[in-house]
């Protein structure tokens, strides 16, 4: 119940947050800044009167107060000129536009060192919804065509997907699903940690246990799984038949794809054909059912079952009609389990926080006795109970003790003549140190019993003299041999002679990250228990693991599959070593938890979503073990959940929290750079910090010029000499200023130029190999950037990148178009639309 309210709370607040997002969509005509939110519009309808949907994108700049500069230019003046840029551009039909948060600058800006790595700030982000399919609109997803755009409702929000420009007609593609199906073929863990009495050996050598909504039949000599998948929710409880054919699980309460609540049952199933007998108790159950058993005196005809309602109700059904016999409230307090006298099923025991009852069933209804302690120290838990040979009751406790219980008659002396009998202690043997979680009765009358904090199992003699023990916790015996499910979700096979093995392992919290190795049978999970796992799928065993000082809550193997990142909940994400299982590097964007990782196809990026809205992305080397920061996309307006690469490794896309879908484009971004450089070169400015690390990409993906912190304005002399010196961008100056100190706009076409080669290059830093100090030297003998990896379309235009080999990039700018030296350069030489890089 409390569950449902807290998912319409979620839902209401989502629905209010995306109606704030449609509201400032709609909203024009605010100025933007870099140091605001870059204002997202939804296309005709967002754009000022008088505006082409087609109009030429127009860069401006917005200056900002308090920001100033720490030189004096040549003619004595002390400017204030620092800046940011924003982009009002017409918005295409193919665009996804979202609502941006604010962008924090980069602490690596214009003031960085003489060596320092390009970074460039870039845009997106990821997330997807928990369950997409097509159903009403009031459902999670509907699909409404209009034209080119396909618009979807996500729990009540409408999302506009665009159709590829390319795409003449939609219909065309549409097609239906494929014929094939996926089958579960392996379960990896166990449930141990919070569940008891879940653990039972067939006949036909198969281990029963559950995880998650599914109930595994695991064959321990074959190395098999069956699995029973009609569970719609996580299981919490299993029961045997006494024919060890017939099975009982019960499930918590959960919600269907479509967002409504699912009901709680038990089902009745078979073993060995995986059929569903019957269904018991659909809407009688409310949250989850805790607790389920068999009778054995009558051969399995009835089922006890406990809720978790807060009455924890009590409940008998018929086996065979699958209709409830009786019910009753239990207890208010938490009930761990519930078993049936083997010898007579009108007697019922339960136990759990600070009791246990003896239940009759008599004539349809269910009277209990509670258990009275009488001189003995009242436990805070008892954890578990057996049925001796005798027909005793043995409990474990949380305070290490084994309780015999029994009969007493009742004190007349002191209740007078109508004295009732009653249950009380008989005896009380010390058994652990801690809680005694499991008690497994053994044929002959000896008892096995398991403790938490001592890690023990004890054999004990029918009259509870200890026999064995040995460094292990819930157990089912199956001759000599014991299956022992642990605490830690792990089931170990041994004996008290031989010892004990894992046979099953798992995390022991939440597992939150997954990643696939690209060439091997292997694949890595993460978690809350701060271990990093690796399984091998051939042999469905656990190769290796690792602990971390923090959780792991996603990961990705770099193409090359030598090294894995993984990032962790406080934005911190590290690279190990799958040979040596070592951390190779150690990294940190932001204070947030980080919800995804993925490398480019050909690994030479590493994109890491966070849930700070941004995605951080990283330039890769050295097979994996060198990462240098490349950029920062920024443009959703909710916590990242995932990303993806294209095929070529030229897009982004990428998924939020409130289902922004964004894609960023790689290629393109150098004419927008273009486009603001010749607005600044118009307007007498020079920049003289150009790189990719000082651009910044909107929500539209479109990039703007920032970081003006060494920007000038020139007046009549047209350029700008350096007299103090302070720290520069070496690598992005021209020969001029690295020689003369000499700034014009043609020594910012310079800076472009190597702006242009770290996109093609994909973030490398310019000159690899080369020292500051020895730059000048070279290019005055005619070193120049050498030609990146293209294809042959880019080969093309080789000669009008000469820039590169040749000193044509002044040349290009000294005369023809003196006022806009960037936009000639770009129309003459270059025709960045060509581009495709490999």
């Amino acid at each position: 119940m409390m569950e449902g309210r807290l998912q319409a709370q979620e839902d209401e607040i989502m629905l209010l947050k995306s109606s704030l997002a449609d509201a400032l969509r709609r909203l024009h005509g605010v100025p933007l800044a870099l140091t605001r939110p870059v204002q997202s519009l939804s296309l005709e309808d967002a754009l000022p009167e008088g505006m082409s949907l087609m109009e030429e994108a127009r860069a401006k700049f917005h200056h900002i107060q308090g920001l100033e500069l720490e030189e004096k230019d040549e003619e004595g003046e002390e400017k204030d000129l620092s800046w940011a840029s924003s982009v009002e551009e017409a918005i295409h039909p193919t665009a996804i536009r979202n609502l941006q948060r604010d962008d924090h600058q980069d602490p690596n800006g214009s003031t960085e060192s003489l060596s320092s790595a390009s970074q460039t700030p870039i845009s997106g982000s990821p997330a997807t919804p928990k369950d997409l399919s097509a159903s009403p609109r009031s459902g999670p997803l509907s699909i409404i065509l209009e034209g080119q755009s396909i618009k979807m409702f996500i729990r009540g929000r409408p999302i506009t997907m665009y159709v590829p420009s390319n795409i003449q007609n939609y219909e065309d593609l549409r097609m239906e699903p494929p014929v094939e199906t996926l089958e579960l073929d392996w379960v990896y863990g166990y449930r141990g940690r919070d569940c008891r009495a879940n653990l039972y050996l067939l006949s036909s050598g198969e281990a029963v246990y559950f995880i998650a909504c599914v109930v595994v039949l695991y064959h321990i000599n074959n190395r098999t799984q069956r699995h029973y998948r009609k569970h719609t929710d996580c299981v919490r409880c299993l029961t045997i038949h006494p024919d060890k054919v017939r099975m009982a699980s019960g499930q918590t309460a959960g919600v269907d794809k479509d967002g409504k609540p699912l009901q709680p049952y038990v089902h009745i199933w078979d073993s060995s054909t995986l059929i569903t007998l019957q269904q018991i108790g659909l809407g009688t159950f409310e949250r989850g059912v805790g607790s389920v058993a068999f009778s054995f005196a009558d051969a399995g005809a009835f089922l006890c079952v406990i809720d978790d309602s807060n009455e924890h109700m009590l409940s008998v059904w018929d086996c065979a009609k699958g209709t409830k016999h009786t019910e009753v409230k239990s207890t208010n307090e938490a009930v761990f389990t519930v078993e049936f006298n083997p010898s007579d099923s009108t007697n019922i025991i339960t136990c759990g926080k600070s009791h246990i009852y003896f239940w009759t069933l008599s004539a349809g209804s269910l009277t209990k006795k509670q258990g009275i302690f009488g001189k003995y120290k009242k436990p805070k838990f008892i954890q578990c109970f057996v049925f001796s040979l005798t027909g005793d009751v043995l409990t474990g406790d949380s305070e290490g003790n084994i309780l015999t219980w029994g009969k007493s008659p009742g004190d007349v002396k002191t209740l007078g003549k109508g004295a009732k009998e009653t249950f009380q202690i008989m005896r009380q043997t010390r058994a652990h140190d801690g809680s005694v979680f499991t008690l497994c009765m053994l044929q002959g009358g000896a008892l096995l019993s398991g403790g938490g904090k001592d890690r023990k199992i004890i054999r004990w003699s029918a009259d509870l003299a200890p026999e064995r023990e040995c460094e292990v916790k819930d157990a089912y015996v199956n001759g000599e041999e014991v299956l022992v499910g642990t605490t830690r979700n792990a089931i170990l096979r041994g004996t008290f002679s031989d010892g004990f093995v894992a046979i099953v392992q798992g995390h022991v919290d939440e597992m939150w990250g997954l990643a696939t190795h690209p060439s091997q049978d292997v694949f890595l999970t993460c978690g809350h228990d701060r271990q990093v796992c690796v399984w091998n799928t051939a042999e469905h065993k656990l190769d290796w693991c690792t602990t971390l000082e923090e959780y792991g809550l996603c990961a990705d193997f770099c193409p090359n599959g030598a090294v894995v990142s993984v990032g962790l909940s406080t934005g911190r994400w590290l690279v190990l070593d799958l040979q040596t299982k070592e951390v190779i590097s150690d990294y940190t964007d932001g204070n947030e938890q980080l919800s995804v990782m993925r490398y480019s196809p050909d690994g030479s990026f590493l994109a890491v979503g966070s849930h700070d809205n941004f995605i951080y992305v990283y330039n890769v080397t050295e097979c994996g073990r060198r990462y240098s920061r490349y950029g920062k996309c920024n443009g959703h307006s909710s916590f990242i959940t995932h990303l993806d690469w294209s095929k070529d490794g030229k897009y982004i896309m990428s998924n939020s929290g409130d289902y922004e879908i964004l894609y960023c484009d790689l290629l393109r971004f150098m004419v927008d750079i273009a486009a603001g450089m010749e607005y600044l070169s118009s307007h007498g400015f020079l920049h003289r910090d150009l790189a990719a690390r000082n651009c910044m990409l909107g929500d539209d993906l479109r990039v703007c010029v920032a970081d003006f912190g060494l920007s000038k304005k020139t007046y009549s002399n047209n350029y700008y000499r350096q007299t103090v010196t302070i720290r520069m961008p070496v690598k992005w100056m021209a020969i001029e200023s690295l020689s003369e100190s000499i700034f014009t706009s043609k020594s910012d076409v310079w800076s472009f130029a190597v702006t242009m080669w770290e996109i093609v290059s994909r973030g490398r830093t310019p000159y690899p190999g080369v020292h500051n100090h020895e730059l000048l030297e070279l290019l005055n003998a005619g070193h120049r950037l050498k030609l990146p990896e293209c294809d042959d379309k880019l080969g093309e235009k080789s000669t009008q990148l000469s820039y590169l080999s040749k000193d044509t990039l002044i040349e290009n700018a000294s005369s023809k178009n003196e006022s806009h030296p960037v936009k000639y350069y770009l129309s003459k030489s270059l025709k960045v639309s060509g581009f495709k890089c490999t």
